[in-house]
């Protein structure tokens, strides 16, 4: 068992002296009861952290939490009548995970209010512990994450919005929406033979929010043996949550395979990749694609696959507009999931302010078996390593919901389907849909397809009145070619009208 079903399945220390100085949270009890916050510190206690040899968090725990299950730990359960600011005049609320399980990362968590950081104490008494007896050592126990709740569906009930927990991983919901993929404040050796680094968030403040505001900001400390960061994240939730996204990175040592905006999903199947599925449902995944908007202002779209090897694709750029994992496909009868409800999951779309220069947007695709793994990672990774001790900044927006990825008149590619043709080509059919077609006179538009190795053959384009826009069609002799790289796009007069589509296919 994974995060992903845990997360699924429920629907849910450093303390701040000055310059921030950190202190266990075995020590918290010792602490006065507040102190001032200032949240530049927090970059300085990032840059202070990163001077210094990596110390890894003590993970051990109370006897009771160390051999958890998964069932009984879905039944320690935070009391919603203990909430942070519960009955107070503020539109969040916060509850917490408490550590067990695969979650044995202990976070220090403090409320900012009125320039004033207290220090959240942890206690046994705050969860239903089920079947689990209370840990005779609090001081060993403590959090693991929390979530933030919100009247995001209606006004008088608090709906989780957002949770983070694990590592540096964080997730977000949009108004109508379930839990789907996740964000990560940063990834590091993701796909590399040397093993990846899982960089965690230890330490969060959050500030109080004022009354009739609809948005709340959140602080956080990041380490790993590769680097320290720090973030500020100001949280909207709404048809589309956005959250506004500050991160200070501080190298330990030269950092060349950092991820900054890193998204972590799953694709199990859908009708581009079915090979060795037997399943009634049509479609099981997360997210369905990756789309990117260029520095050069060119609509890139990836259909996701479940591959039967490793598979990294880079997408190389000059200061991106934005990338993201996306979920198109939102009929519920394209997945005919009750309890799932694919159709439902958030896409996460990234949106870089300012300059990010020259990088690339890479796709890492990892074969899996079972829909419980997150097998699809999406990240910006800079072109030059990051400098050891020297600060880097990176600004961007992430936009959670089913919204467009991009904006612009561009006709999107909304499905994908790949299956037999004679010879033993391959037959691919694109759905294309978009205002270029509404009204306009079918005849206008051509196709132009391309492969790297291989052959096309038998290229069609035509109107599809059931979706009101174009099927593309066209055939793939690979001649015995193990991979081959395909490209797709619409044009009217010379001018595209539709967003390119690249795909990989695989033997």
């Amino acid at each position: 068992m994974d995060r992903r079903r845990f997360i699924a399945g429920s629907a849910a220390a450093f303390s701040v002296l000055g310059s921030l100085r950190a202190k266990p949270a075995a020590a918290q009890q010792k602490q006065p009861a507040d102190q001032p916050f200032d949240a530049h510190g927090v970059r300085r206690l990032a840059q202070e952290l990163a001077q210094k040899p990596y110390k890894a968090q003590d993970t051990s725990l109370p006897d009771g939490f160390k051999d958890l299950s998964y069932d009984d730990y879905r039944a320690v359960r935070f009391k919603p009548e203990r909430a942070l600011w519960r009955g107070e005049n503020v539109p969040f609320q916060v509850q917490f995970f408490h550590r067990g399980f695969i979650f044995k990362d202990r976070i220090d968590v403090f409320e900012v209010s009125g320039g004033r950081a207290r220090p959240v104490a942890y206690s046994p008494d705050l969860f239903d512990l089920g079947k689990t007896k209370p840990p005779g050592d609090a001081g060993k126990a403590g959090f693991a994450g929390f979530r933030l709740h919100a009247a995001l569906n209606r006004n008088d009930y608090f709906d989780e919005v957002g949770a983070f927990l694990g590592a540096s991983y964080f997730r977000a919901v949009a108004k109508g929406q379930v839990y789907g993929l996740s964000a990560r404040g940063l990834s590091i050796r993701t796909a590399d033979a040397k093993g990846e680094e899982f960089p965690a968030f230890r330490t969060f403040w959050i500030e109080k929010p004022a009354p009739h505001t609809n948005s709340i900001v959140v602080h956080a400390l990041l380490d790993s043996p590769s680097a320290a960061a720090a973030f500020r994240f100001t949280i909207r939730p709404g048809a589309t949550t956005v959250y506004d996204t500050e991160m200070a990175l501080y190298p330990r040592t030269d950092l060349a395979e950092a991820g900054i905006g890193s998204g972590t999903s799953m694709f199990f199947f859908d009708a581009n990749d079915r090979v060795g599925v037997d399943d009634f449902r049509p479609a099981v995944h997360d997210s369905d694609g990756l789309a990117i908007r260029n520095g050069r202002g060119e609509a890139i779209w990836r259909p996701l696959s479940n591959p039967r090897d490793l598979q990294v694709s880079y997408f190389a750029d000059t200061n991106p507009r934005g990338f993201g994992l996306m979920q198109r496909e939102r009929d519920f009868f394209a997945y005919n999931d009750l309890e799932s409800h694919f159709e439902k999951r958030p896409s996460l779309w990234v949106e870089p302010i300012g300059d990010w220069g020259e990088g690339s947007v890479q796709l890492v695709e990892i074969p899996t078996k079972e829909e419980i793994h997150d097998n699809i990672i999406s990240f910006w990774r800079p072109k030059e390593p990051l400098k050891a001790k020297s600060e880097h900044i990176f600004t961007y927006r992430m936009h959670w919901g089913q919204g467009s990825d991009y904006p612009g008149k561009l006709a999107q590619f909304a499905k994908t389907r790949i299956g037999a043709a004679p010879d033993n080509r391959r037959r691919f059919v694109l759905e294309a849909v978009g205002a270029p077609f509404n009204g306009a006179d079918s005849g206008a538009f051509k196709a132009t397809v391309s492969a790297d190795k291989g052959e096309i053959k038998n290229l069609v384009l035509q109107p599809n009145p059931l979706t009101r826009g174009m099927r593309l069609s066209f055939e793939l002799d690979a001649k015995k070619e193990p991979v081959v790289e395909l490209r797709a796009q619409i044009m009217q007069q010379e001018e595209p009208v539709s967003e390119v589509w690249i795909y990989r296919w695989t033997a």
